[in-house]
This record gives C-alpha cells, structure tokens and sequence, in this order.
C-alpha cells in the first residue's frame, strides 16, 4: 500500500526552512519519526534455536508481523515526507501551530502500538479501529495545519502554489475519511475494513486528476 500524498504535488516553498524555531521542530519531528520507524520492526521476531519444522511454522506466524510493519513504515515515511513539507514553508511558529505539530508527532511516536496489535490482532475489531483511528487522527492533523496557514504561506489564493497546496489538503482530507469510514465497518468485517484502506490510492490519484484539469483563474 502507498500513501501517495505528496507525490502529485509540486514541492511548496522552503524559505523558512532555516528559521531557528522551525530549525528545532525540523529536527525533534525528524528524531520522532526515526524512532517510531525503528520501534516498528521490534514486533517482527522468531524465536533462535528452533528445528526446522518450529522454525518454518515461526517463520509463517511472522508473516502477519511484516505485514503490519510493511503498512506502518510506508505510511510514516509519507507522513514525515508531508510533516516536513508543511514545516518548512511555515511563515511564523505560533502557539497553536507548534501544538498541533506536538500532537501529530506524539501520535506518530504512538504508532508502534497499534501496529503491534494489528499484527497479532488483524481479526479483532478493537486492534483495526483504533489502527485506523490513529492513521486518521494523524491525516487530520497535517490536513488542520495546511487550512490554518493556507492564507500566512500563499496570500494569493490563485496562485499555482496555492492551488497545489488545496490539493494536497483535499488528499489529506480523503484519507482521514477512509481512515474514519474504516472504524465502523471493523466491526462489521475486520478484513473489508482493511481492504478498504486500498481506496486511498484512488482517492489521492482522483484528487489530484481532477484539480489539475480545473481551468486556472
């Protein structure tokens, strides 16, 4: 599965990217997400010492394990690709801005967690929603940060700029809905929920389609 976010996107600019207060976040949302990557493959283990037939039948309950890290590490990497594209084109660091950015990079540094329980409990209900609760709460997140500094970073609404940074909000808006949709269909099928995680790349590929063939103002 891919999180093609940011892919569609022309990059948004980086003139702020060495401002001292955005310099420090840069870099602490930088060591968060290196971590919370990290911590994703302490869950993929088998156990030494096994004969082979053990070690084979190890080796398959793993599967379950690498998958969820699999998922889990692609849709990071998209997130920190997005959290530092957001960052280094903020204007000014304001109190509600940098709280949003700490409550997106705790949320990251949670991830482990749910993860682990969809690899050990893909079939509970429970370890789904709250998977998918935390990749939404994350999308919505960065989505809240791009609507709150639209006007700060492109005062020029037509700008091309501008118009490809609705894009990208209007993507992070579609996941957030997936995401969100996915909670409650987990505790009708476990799997179709998960399964339906897949229609973020449609969605993302649709937006991104669409708003390009809008004429330009």
């Amino acid at each position: 599965m891919t999180e093609p976010v940011a892919e569609t996107d022309p990059p948004l600019p980086h003139a702020h990217e060495n401002a001292p207060g955005t310099a420090r976040l840069i870099a602490l949302s930088d060591g968060i997400f290196a971590i919370a990557m990290t911590l994703l493959v302490i869950n993929v283990a088998v156990p030494a010492d096994l004969p082979a037939a053990a070690f084979h039948k190890a080796l398959s309950d793993a599967l379950p394990s690498l998958g969820a890290f699999a998922l889990s590490f692609t849709l990071i990497a998209g997130f920190w690709r997005d959290h530092r594209r957001i960052l280094t084109a903020l204007p000014v660091e304001t109190t509600v801005v940098t709280r949003l950015i700490l409550l997106g990079l705790g949320l990251v540094a949670l991830l482990p967690f749910p993860t682990g329980l969809l690899a050990e409990y893909a079939s509970q209900p429970d370890a789904v929603a709250l998977y998918a609760s935390a990749m939404a709460a994350i999308h919505a997140v960065h989505a809240t940060l791009l609507l709150l500094t639209q006007r700060q970073v492109h005062p020029s609404p037509t700008s091309p700029a501008a118009l490809a940074r609705r894009r990208f909000t209007a993507q992070l808006g579609s996941s957030v809905l997936v995401f969100g949709l996915s909670i409650p269909l987990a505790y009708v099928n476990t799997e179709a929920a998960m399964w339906f995680w897949i229609a973020l790349v449609p969605a993302h590929y649709v937006i991104g389609h669409y708003r390009r063939r809008l004429p330009q103002p």
